[in-house]
């Protein structure tokens, strides 16, 4: 069984940037229409796609299951789907904890979230300087909300 445990925030200044081990491009669209069921992504990294299915537990808990796919399959299904977003990806170590900085693109840009993988919900974090106000569980900024409703039309 694949459990996902991961806190997000938003992001108050540019200090994570020196901290940056590694960047991607990534596209993904969804097949889900609400948060209430499992959600169903479809994701293009590099030249990779991966279908994934995720449904939240509890608290910050998730299943995710991921597949990779067939290029010509993740090609066919992203360009039928109205419900996509583009981020750069940047992979973060930080007194030896794995961040990662997603940098929202077109209609999501300026947003910028930072997220952490934690192995169990009471692990004991300390937060960096970049961190501002956490974000998890706040629906509006799960990436299928981002998808149905870009940050830009935020009032």
């Amino acid at each position: 069984m694949a459990l996902e445990i991961e806190r997000r925030f938003l992001i108050k200044n540019d200090n994570w940037k020196e901290f940056v081990t590694k960047k991607i491009f990534i596209e993904q669209g969804y097949l889900s229409k609400n948060l209430d069921d499992w959600i169903i992504r479809i994701r293009l990294s590099g030249k990779d796609f991966k279908i994934a299915l995720k449904k939240h537990i509890e608290s910050f808990t998730n299943f995710e299951f991921e597949y990779s796919i067939p290029r010509k399959d993740g090609e066919a299904i992203m360009s039928n789907l109205s419900n996509t977003i583009k981020k750069e990806r940047f992979f973060l170590k930080v007194e030896k904890k794995s961040w990662i900085i997603d940098c929202f693109k077109e209609n999501n840009y300026p947003l910028e979230i930072a997220e952490i993988e934690l192995s169990r919900e009471d692990e004991d974090l300390n937060l960096p300087s970049f961190i501002s106000k956490e974000i998890t569980g706040l629906t509006d900024y799960s990436n299928l909300s981002l998808a149905k409703k870009p940050f830009s039309e935020w009032n």
